[in-house]
């Protein structure tokens, strides 16, 4: 579990779609992340890449995403 200091905010709506498009996540397999992402206070890409619902290189694709966006 990966911990930090502030409080993991609810994801837009342009990352819950771009999710689903990119890596064709369901929205119950979303809101599994989004509600363990807040539950364990960690951001939302470890905890779907901690429970394999993406692969490492999406994880390093979203991550390369949320910073050019």
């Amino acid at each position: 579990m990966v911990l930090t200091s502030h409080s993991q905010p609810y994801p837009s709506a342009e990352i819950c779609e771009y999710l689903k498009k990119t890596f064709a996540l369901s929205d119950n397999a979303l809101e599994l992340g989004i509600k363990q992402s807040i539950q364990e206070n960690a951001p939302l890409s470890i905890v779907l890449l901690t429970y394999g619902l993406i692969t490492l290189s999406d994880y390093q694709e979203f991550l390369h995403w949320l910073d050019t966006n």
